[in-house]
């Protein structure tokens, strides 16, 4: 397990988190990689896995992205092989990401790893999106600016780059040592060595995608078919004319909409999508319920897949007969009197049978668990 140190979670959201960048000095103490660079270069040759490397010789830029049938025609000059989405399929990686769960998961985009050669980077950019960045192997120095109007170029069509600018923050990282960006916060990361750095990446949705998204989620459950109606309409001089009380009447009539029950459903399943599709996450073997019953009985244990991120709504005061939770936009719903059990349960990365649990709470569970085992979500240890 990795665990944060020499960090105060409520220091740091007060004064830093979406306002300013920062340096957590050993912030893993006797950090170790949980992957090296031969790990990564076999993820790239999976067609599912999104990797690229970008290169820099003779003043010119390179990026090709992979899968790889021969990595090393690509590795010239000062470059770098950077693997997208590595805590789906790396469990050591995903627990890493796990340790910055004081944010919650909804929020996690994936682990982006990258390996580097000397004087390797991708130049001085910006992100739109809140990221961690992790000192595994060897050493950057890493410069970070503030926000301002920076002016964006591509010296190759896959990569985006802005002018020098000037860094607030000018730092050598060692294994072990974090550091936090903002979003468009200028930033610039050279290695100094070959090394490894892992990329916590926090993205949030823009309103096109939330609008969509909604929009889809509506037509696909058949709902919001409720028409506007105007039984108090009065004639008017202009025909064309639509009156201020009107696009008033048409606001509330939407806004009706975003205060359901509705849209908190379709929040968590919005935001229990990622990178790696349901279809991806692999079943080694079905099993029935009474299979997963005799399993628990013996003492087995059973392991949340790498990525997955199970989300839900907080419960209204008043209750609902069932509590739900989406993976990958799938409902799962159990009965609202075993919540805080099943929240502890999602919560943890292992799960193995308690003589405390109450008999027809397993009854239920064994049901649940066997789903979510053969949807590829938990796996038999």
């Amino acid at each position: 397990m990795y665990q944060l140190q020499n960090f105060d979670i409520e220091h740091f959201l007060t004064e830093y988190w979406q306002k300013k960048p920062c340096i957590i000095k050993q912030g893993f103490k006797d950090f170790i990689d949980p992957v090296d660079e031969h790990i990564l270069a076999g993820l790239t040759e999976e067609d599912s896995v999104d990797s690229r490397i970008v290169s820099y010789e003779y003043q010119k830029w390179q990026v090709n992205h992979g899968p790889y049938d021969d990595i090393n025609q690509h590795c010239i000059g000062a470059w770098s092989l950077l693997v997208q989405s590595v805590d789906h399929y790396i469990p050591q990686a995903d627990l890493l990401m796990r340790a910055f769960d004081f944010i919650p998961h909804w929020r996690m985009d994936d682990l982006m790893v990258s390996y580097s050669n000397e004087n390797a980077g991708v130049g001085p950019h910006l992100d739109q999106y809140d990221v961690f960045i992790i000192q595994g192997k060897g050493s950057r120095r890493w410069q970070v600016g503030l926000p301002g109007k920076y002016q964006s170029f591509r010296p190759h069509c896959d990569l985006s780059q802005i002018p020098e600018f000037t860094a607030v923050i000018d730092q050598v990282l060692t294994a072990g040592d974090i550091i936090y960006i903002p979003p468009n916060h200028p930033h610039n990361g050279i290695a100094l060595e070959e090394c490894l750095n892992y990329s916590v990446g926090f993205r949030a949705p823009t309103q096109q995608e939330m609008l969509s998204s909604f929009a889809d989620f509506a037509i696909d459950n058949n709902v919001l078919a409720k028409r506007y109606s105007d039984p108090k309409l009065q004639r008017r001089t202009h025909s064309g004319e639509i009156k201020q009380q009107e696009v008033l009447a048409f606001k509330q009539f939407l806004q009706q909409t975003l205060e359901s029950e509705l849209f908190s459903e379709w929040l968590a399943s919005f935001m229990s999508q990622s990178k790696v599709v349901s279809e991806e996450y692999e079943q080694e073997q079905s099993f029935t319920v009474q299979e997963i019953t005799e399993l628990l009985a013996q003492g087995a244990s059973f392991i949340r897949s790498p990525g997955v991120k199970a989300v839900f709504a907080e419960q209204p005061l008043n209750g609902n007969d069932n509590f739900t939770f989406y993976i990958e936009s799938q409902a799962f719903s159990i009965p609202a009197e075993h919540t805080n059990w099943l929240i502890d349960f999602l919560s943890a990365p292992q799960f193995s049978h308690s003589p405390e649990n109450p008999s027809e709470k397993c009854l239920f569970f064994t049901q649940l668990l066997s789903t979510l085992v053969n949807s590829g979500y938990w796996y038999l240890e």
